[in-house]
């Protein structure tokens, strides 16, 4: 799945609305046929997608707990892959886990960028542009 498709785009979308739940739901849909790293891959950005729902609900230890195992899960991923800009992603996933940890509370919730949209926001016509 280097490339970006429907349902992966669509669970992008919801996630960056604030549906966490429902994009979980989708990239889940996407992991159940997925092999080796982009099933991998899809893991980490459902581990993402459900810490974010869990946060939401107030369950401030299983958000903290989903955001560890979504890092170990995309250790090693190259900072733009599958059509996102997810090494801008893990940073602000981390950002979050430090924030967390020190009792405080994230303002602004993740955005996930494609590289598309990078490249239109920065002009830039490269690959990796986080």
């Amino acid at each position: 799945m280097h490339g970006v498709n429907a349902g992966f785009l669509r669970g992008i979308e919801q996630f960056n609305r604030g549906e966490f739940f429902q994009a979980h739901e989708t990239w889940e849909a996407l992991w159940l046929s997925a092999n080796g790293e982009e099933k991998q891959f899809l893991q980490g950005a459902i581990q993402i997608a459900a810490a974010f729902h869990h946060w939401g609900q107030g369950n401030r230890r299983g958000a903290l707990s989903l955001l560890r195992k979504a890092e170990a899960a995309l250790e090693g991923f190259p900072r733009s892959y599958s059509g996102i800009q997810l090494g801008r992603l893990r940073r602000e996933t981390m950002r979050w886990v430090e924030i967390m940890e020190r009792g405080g509370d994230p303002h602004a919730l993740p955005h996930i960028q494609t590289v598309a949209e990078a490249r239109q926001k920065n002009g830039c016509a490269g690959d990796i542009l986080d």
